[in-house]
Formats: structure tokens, sequence, C-alpha cells
């Protein structure tokens, strides 16, 4: 009986601890699931180079004269407004800084396309009843005279081609799409021609029947001009290195200028001169692919 007694006390110790723990609550510990991985976004910091198309909405605001070589008189005065329109197409090259979502750039690009127009002017000829016209004398025979007859100018105008260095400032208003404003210098080759055309009326004073000579005289110059250029765009990135451009620029190249004398017999029986002056202007809207030279 006594060992039974001891053998029994024996085992509901070994029990008691195992009873005891299992009775006692289990503590929940909360564990913090990793970070997830920051997105870095895209970075436009670097070099960067790429093409374009698109097409320019050039002006060409010019005035024609119409002038006395021996007097220096204006005689006649036109002046109007014509397009400059065509197509353009070329390539540009940069770099950004990217701080925050704000980046700075430098960009230079040349641009070719086949934007022309076309301006005429004319000095009148004699009104009915009278001898002379704006620019040129008639003829004045004893019983009759031949009136003077018009002068006609026309010119043509091409910006064969075009460039600017601008700065450019933006912001990242998503990672991966930038609105930016530029602006810097421009420059770019005009070309002109235009040719003169007329009829001189002349004959011996006094007499009868009068002679009627026609005349032409042409020209053609280029000059490179520099200007100033501003606009702004928005680019989106669409993969690591390439980036998509939809941009407008405004650019301004001064005034051209250039004179000829012609054979055309002014008033004052000197040549007549015909004078030009256009004030050239473009507007464009360009769609511009580029790559960047580092990933993100």
């Amino acid at each position: 009986m006594t060992r039974t007694l001891l053998v029994a006390s024996a085992i509901a110790m070994l029990l008691a601890p195992r009873a005891f723990a299992a009775d006692l609550a289990v503590p929940h510990i909360h564990t913090k699931s990793p970070p997830a991985a920051a997105d870095p976004g895209y970075n436009w910091s670097g070099f960067y180079a790429g093409i374009n198309f698109g097409y320019g909405w050039g002006r060409s605001s010019t005035t024609a004269n119409f002038i006395d070589s021996r007097t220096g008189t204006g005689l006649s005065s036109s002046a109007g407004t014509f397009d400059l329109n065509g197509a353009i197409g070329g390539g540009q090259i940069g770099y950004n800084w990217q701080r925050d979502m704000f980046v700075v750039g430098l960009e230079a690009d040349f641009q070719g396309g086949g934007q022309k127009g076309r301006f005429g002017a004319l000095c009148a000829g004699a009104p009915d009843g009278v001898q002379d016209g704006v620019c040129t004398p008639g003829h004045r025979g004893d019983n009759t005279f031949d009136p003077a007859l018009p002068v006609t100018f026309d010119l043509t105008q091409k910006l064969d081609w075009f460039g600017t260095v601008r700065g450019r400032l933006g912001v990242a208003v998503t990672p991966r799409v930038l609105l930016y404003g530029t602006g810097g210098l421009a420059y770019g080759r005009v070309s002109t021609s235009g040719s003169v055309s007329a009829i001189n009326v002349g004959g011996f004073p006094g007499a009868d029947g009068g002679t009627f000579t026609p005349v032409a005289a042409s020209f053609s110059s280029s000059t490179t001009k520099f200007g100033w250029s501003a606009g702004a765009g928005v680019e989106g990135a669409f993969a690591d290195n390439w980036s998509a451009r939809l941009e407008y620029l405004h650019v301004d190249l001064g005034t051209v200028s250039g004179s000829l004398a012609t054979p055309v017999i002014a008033l004052s029986g000197a040549p007549l001169v015909v004078g030009y002056r256009s004030r050239v202007t473009d507007n464009i809207l360009r769609f511009g692919v580029n790559y960047r030279f580092s990933g993100t």
C-alpha cells in the first residue's frame, strides 16, 4: 500500500508542471511585415539626344519701297504679311539636372524644312487723263500723251534652316511626366529673291507716238540672322531610357532687308530703286523622341 502511494505521488508531481503550463495563456507576438520597396520613380538627369518633326507657321511682315535714286524720294510703299508655312524636321541634344521634382536643362537643336511664301507690290501707273504715274513718267506728244504704266515687284522668301540654344525649366508632375518652359537664342538663314518688271514709256518731247520698252530686273540673297525663341512642352518617359515630347516654340529672327537698282526710269529720269524690309517669325509645333544615356 505504501509503495502504491509513493508511485502515485511521483506520477502526480511529474504531470503537475505540464498541466500548469497548459493552463497559462500563451501571449500573441505581433510582428511587422517587411516594408515594401519604395518606387524610385524616374530620374531625368543626364545627357540625351533625339529627333523631331513637325510643322512651322511662319510669318514675314514685309514693306516694299519704290525710291527715286536721284532724289532719294520715296515714291510708293506697300506693306503686308504673308505666310512662310511648311514641314520641318531635325534633331536635338541636351542635358538635364533633377533635384526633387524640379528639372533644369540646356538644349540645342537644328531644323531644316520647306517654309516658303510670296509677296507682291505694285507702284501704280497714271490714272485716266494724267500723264505721269506714281513712280514713272509718261510721254506727252503734240496732240496725245502716252500715260505711265505700273511697276510690279514680286518677292519670294524662304526659311532654309534654323536652330536654337535654350534653357529648360520643368516640373515632374509625376515621376515620368515632365512639364517645362524653355527660352533662349535662335538663329537661321532667310533667303530672299525678287523681280521687278515695268514698261518704260518714252519718246521725243512734243512728238506724237511714244516708245514702249519692257524692262525687268531680278535679285537673290541669303542672310543668317540671330534672334530669340521661347516655348513650352510636355515630355513623358515610356521606358527607362526613352521619352517622347510634344513642344511649341516661337522663333523671332528679327528683320532682313535689301534693295535693287532697276532699269525702270523714275520720275527724275534716273533709275528706280526697289527696297524691302521683312520681319521674320515662326510658330512651331513638333513631336520628338529622346534617348537618355543613363537609365533610371
